[in-house]
């Protein structure tokens, strides 16, 4: 079985090929378990030294040709991760409909080709939802995105449906929360705080929160959102039915309740490096976002959230290796 992983260089594209490396096997077509022959990924860049039994390609998703080019004729997975982050595609409005849209249709397309449908399963997001939005969203709640990435994911969340209606494709979208914590720097996220509250300070770094301290936040956390990526895969079609988009569970977090978290973990002068100073562009983005959810079709599937916030911090302290105290 082959495997194609869109923006499989970034943190969570990566860190999904080596949990799929560890594990081995993807449900094949009939729904049993099937060797892994071939893992690709698709990227700007990668980290230095990837693992040799990767087979790691450089280029632009939306570059005219190129996917048709990487992806073979007898791919059966792929992941589709690849995506300008939501306060660099509202910055750039070009660049993010160039690859969150068009990137995405030319990956549809390719797959529309292949020997026979793959299962795809797309990364969306919780910025699918903005507006006047409820205390608590559910599975009813309709998508109303306020930014350009909200509306490029739900655009891609449509074409994934009408492809998959079409039996060009097996495809599955998943309504990704803010993931919690991401190891390496800042990025273009406006989420991207939400992990440099903690990563930050536990490095020995000042954070500076652009939002808040009462800012709420649905949050997951990389091994969640991992294995997620995997458990929708594995699920049969008829599973999904004709309803081929899913928000995952989550669990909901203010900054305040966070930090307060770090402090039990690692102290007073730790937490005390997570400050604050209002950014009232990401502010705005920030708090247009849905903060609480109820996921009853997620939960049915099979999918699981993470127990509480200091979980999540001390699986990173244990997965980055830091020391603390």
């Amino acid at each position: 079985m082959k495997v194609l992983i869109t923006g499989g260089g970034g943190f969570i594209g990566y860190r999904l090929a080596r949990k799929l490396l560890e594990r081995g096997t993807l449900a094949g077509p009939d729904g049993k378990p099937a060797p892994i022959t071939q893992i690709k990924l698709l990227d700007g860049a990668f980290p230095p030294d990837p693992d040799p039994r990767l087979v790691c390609v450089q280029g632009d998703l939306a570059a005219p040709g190129l996917i048709g080019e990487v992806l073979e004729r007898d791919t059966a997975s792929v992941f589709h991760l690849a995506a300008v982050v939501s306060a660099g595609a509202e910055a750039d409005f070009a660049l993010g409909y160039r690859v969150n849209l068009d990137g995405t249709r030319f990956l549809l397309e390719a797959c529309r080709r292949l020997a026979r449908p793959a299962r795809l399963v797309f990364a969306s997001s919780v910025a699918a939802f903005g507006g006047d939005l409820p205390g608590v969203l559910d599975d009813s709640t309709t998508p109303n995105p306020q930014t350009s990435y909200g509306t490029q994911k739900v655009i891609g969340e449509y074409l994934v449906t009408d492809y998959s209606r079409k039996s060009y494709l097996d495809g599955r979208s998943l309504r990704l929360p803010t993931i919690v914590v991401r190891p390496g720097k800042p990025n273009l996220a406006a989420s991207s705080f939400a992990s440099s509250i903690f990563r930050e300070p536990l490095n020995g770094v000042v954070a500076e929160c652009p939002v808040p301290e009462s800012t709420g936040i649905w949050l997951l956390s990389p091994r969640k959102v991992v294995d997620a990526f995997i458990h929708a895969h594995d699920l049969a079609s008829s599973a999904w039915g004709t309803s081929r988009v899913l928000n995952l569970p989550g669990i909901t977090v203010t900054v305040s309740e966070g930090v307060a978290a770090l402090r039990r973990i690692a102290g007073d002068a730790v937490a005390a490096r997570a400050q604050y100073k209002l950014d009232e562009r990401i502010n705005r983005i920030v708090q247009g976002w849905p903060v609480r959810f109820r996921t009853p079709r997620a939960a049915a599937l099979g999918f699981a959230a993470d127990p509480d916030i200091e979980t999540v911090i001390r699986d990173y302290i244990a997965d980055e290796g830091i020391r603390v105290g």
